[in-house]
Protein backbone atom coordinates (compact mmCIF):
# COMPACT_ATOMS: atom_id res chain seq x y z
CA UNK A 1 0.00 0.00 0.00
CA UNK A 2 1.37 3.39 -0.93
CA UNK A 3 0.00 6.80 0.00
CA UNK A 4 -1.49 9.05 -1.29
CA UNK A 5 -3.95 6.84 -3.23
CA UNK A 6 -3.42 3.66 -1.13
CA UNK A 7 -3.76 1.06 -3.90
CA UNK A 8 -2.92 -2.59 -3.31
CA UNK A 9 -2.98 -5.64 -5.55
CA UNK A 10 -6.14 -7.65 -4.94
CA UNK A 11 -5.80 -10.11 -7.80
CA UNK A 12 -3.07 -11.15 -10.21
CA UNK A 13 -2.98 -13.61 -13.06
CA UNK A 14 0.28 -13.63 -14.94
CA UNK A 15 1.18 -10.03 -15.74
CA UNK A 16 -2.41 -8.78 -15.36
CA UNK A 17 -3.10 -7.09 -12.05
CA UNK A 18 -6.19 -5.67 -10.42
CA UNK A 19 -5.73 -3.00 -7.75
CA UNK A 20 -8.17 -1.56 -5.23
CA UNK A 21 -7.86 1.59 -3.16
CA UNK A 22 -8.51 1.72 0.56
CA UNK A 23 -9.53 5.36 0.07
CA UNK A 24 -12.46 4.72 -2.26
CA UNK A 25 -10.84 5.46 -5.62
CA UNK A 26 -11.98 3.33 -8.59
CA UNK A 27 -10.22 -0.02 -9.15
CA UNK A 28 -7.39 -0.21 -11.68
CA UNK A 29 -6.61 -3.06 -14.09
CA UNK A 30 -3.36 -3.23 -16.02
CA UNK A 31 -0.76 -5.56 -17.50
CA UNK A 32 2.77 -5.03 -16.25
CA UNK A 33 5.95 -7.10 -16.45
CA UNK A 34 8.27 -6.73 -13.48
CA UNK A 35 11.29 -6.19 -15.73
CA UNK A 36 9.61 -3.23 -17.50
CA UNK A 37 9.73 0.38 -16.40
CA UNK A 38 6.49 2.32 -16.40
CA UNK A 39 7.09 5.88 -17.51
CA UNK A 40 5.43 9.00 -16.14
CA UNK A 41 3.25 9.40 -19.25
CA UNK A 42 1.74 5.92 -18.77
CA UNK A 43 1.14 6.60 -15.07
CA UNK A 44 -0.45 9.94 -15.91
CA UNK A 45 -2.84 8.22 -18.38
CA UNK A 46 -3.94 5.71 -15.73
CA UNK A 47 -4.46 8.43 -13.13
CA UNK A 48 -6.53 10.57 -15.48
CA UNK A 49 -8.43 7.94 -17.52
CA UNK A 50 -9.02 5.10 -15.06
CA UNK A 51 -9.15 6.98 -11.76
CA UNK A 52 -10.57 10.25 -13.07
CA UNK A 53 -8.13 12.65 -11.44
CA UNK A 54 -7.79 16.18 -12.75
CA UNK A 55 -4.38 16.96 -14.33
CA UNK A 56 -3.36 19.15 -11.37
CA UNK A 57 -4.21 16.35 -8.90
CA UNK A 58 -2.33 13.90 -11.11
CA UNK A 59 0.80 16.07 -10.92
CA UNK A 60 0.46 16.26 -7.13
CA UNK A 61 0.29 12.46 -6.91
CA UNK A 62 3.36 12.10 -9.12
CA UNK A 63 5.21 14.45 -6.74
CA UNK A 64 4.13 12.23 -3.83
CA UNK A 65 1.76 14.72 -2.24
CA UNK A 66 -1.33 13.58 -0.37
CA UNK A 67 -4.55 14.65 -2.10
CA UNK A 68 -6.26 15.19 1.26
CA UNK A 69 -3.80 18.03 1.96
CA UNK A 70 -5.05 20.05 -1.03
Amino acid sequence: MRPPLSYRIIRQRGSHRRLASDRGYPPISYAYHDADTVGPAAIRRVLIRQIGLEPSACEAVLRGEDLDDQ
